[in-house]
């Protein structure tokens, strides 16, 4: 195994410091592409050579608790181990758990995404 310097440790701690500030910044920015986009009744423009675009979609967050109960047994939680959209999402397209098991173990989250391309 090969050694670890000062110099990748320095690196990585100042790249997960900008991406912190990157992240926040997008969130900001996001904010106010959002707002803008829903105070003009827009679900897409065009701007400065740049095409937005707002992508609504549904999240499912599960509740532990009703989940548990709604599966059919011990095993499957395990299986699970926490309410995980992706786990609970294959397990249903494996057939695993049925579509109508899950009713009422979640809430529908609506989520906005924004897309922007260059033309």
């Amino acid at each position: 195994m090969g050694r670890l310097d000062k110099a990748a440790v320095k690196r990585y701690y100042d790249l997960k410091s900008k991406q912190k500030e990157i992240e926040k910044e997008l969130s900001e920015l996001r904010g106010e592409i959002l707002a803008f986009c829903e105070t003009e009744g827009l679900s897409q423009t065009e701007l400065g050579g740049y095409k937005v675009k707002i992508v609504h979609q549904e999240r499912r967050e599960y509740d532990d608790q009703k989940l548990q109960a709604a599966l059919p047994d011990d095993e499957l939680w395990r299986l699970v181990s926490r309410a995980d959209p992706s786990k609970i999402s294959g397990l249903v397209k494996l057939n695993v758990v049925k579509e109508e098991q899950l009713f009422g173990t979640y809430d529908l989250k609506k989520i906005a995404l924004v897309q922007v391309e260059r033309e």
